[in-house]
């Protein structure tokens, strides 16, 4: 598998017309891969930091308190091999930590960075997740910091994604509080269900979203294995830094504007919280 063309042509193509901003399906060939089988992830989950790896019962509503999100009274181990019938959800974060997954991520990602440099620039702080769910397993309503392909390998689910620009569907306080270390999860409202689009992925389908564009996940009647490959770009971090310098403007009482997204880039409170931040180390305030 070492030297098998993971994307194509037309994975390229359909990336290059929506790439950064529009969700789109991709096709991929990576479901059949050795390192991602129930087995070899097993193996990586028990070597893994127990921080990095995730898991709890996955009947779950689209939209939950992180607080109350239960446990699912399994080990690690005991969780991925009986994912089938023990109704739970996992995630594996950061598997780059391992050398051999993180020469894994690399050679896939650099398949698509000519196609991403061309907007955001070089890929930038690459990482990788892998998501085991049971049959009917949710995943609820949130959104995540980085751009993002999400490979289904096994299974099937639904992936619904909601515009990232939706001020009513994630607050700039909510922004705020999410980049200053709040949890991923988003407050939901039944209205906003018709604001989302519905992506199916099967194995050998690919889905592309954008970053912090708002989504909810229902898995199908299968066990699902999905891999999430992640990047960082200039315009991600200048959008995090424009965000914190914000949270500051509002401790202050002011009611400063949103950042734009792309292409708009966000260079002036990004550059500014730039200084602030390097002032700050300099004289160890906090």
């Amino acid at each position: 598998m070492a030297n098998e063309v993971i994307f194509g042509a037309k994975a390229h193509e359909l990336l290059g017309q929506a790439y950064p901003e529009s969700p789109v399906l991709l096709p991929h060939r990576l479901e059949n891969h050795p390192l991602l089988g129930l087995d070899a992830l097993a193996d990586l989950a028990l070597s893994m930091r127990p921080i990095d790896v995730e898991y709890n019962r996955a009947d779950l509503p689209v939209g939950i308190d992180p607080s109350a999100i239960p446990a699912n009274g399994l080990g690690i181990a005991e969780t991925i091999r009986s994912i089938a019938t023990n109704g739970s959800w996992m995630v594996l974060k950061f598997i780059e930590q391992n050398p051999i997954y993180r020469d894994f991520l690399r050679e896939t990602l650099a398949e698509l960075e000519h196609v991403v440099a061309l907007a955001t620039g070089r890929m930038l702080k690459l990482e990788g997740f892998v998501f085991l769910s049971s049959p009917g397993a949710v995943t609820p309503f949130h959104m995540d910091p980085e751009h993002n392909i999400l490979l289904q390998l096994r299974g099937s689910k639904t992936m619904t994604v909601f515009p990232a620009d939706d001020e009513e569907l994630v607050p700039p306080e909510a922004h705020e509080r999410f980049q200053a270390g709040g949890h991923r999860n988003l407050d939901w409202r039944d209205d906003f269900a018709g604001r989302g689009q519905a992506f199916e992925l099967t194995p050998g389908r690919a889905l592309y979203v954008p970053v912090k564009a708002p989504h909810w996940v229902r898995n199908g009647p299968e066990t699902s294995i999905s891999l999430s490959i992640t990047w960082q770009s200039e315009w991600a971090f200048r959008e995090r830094y424009a965000r914190a310098m914000n949270a500051m403007l509002r401790g202050y009482g002011l009611s400063p504007a949103p950042p734009r997204r792309y292409p708009h880039q966000n260079r002036a409170k990004s550059l500014a919280w730039r200084a602030i931040s390097k002032a700050r180390r300099a004289t160890g305030s906090p």
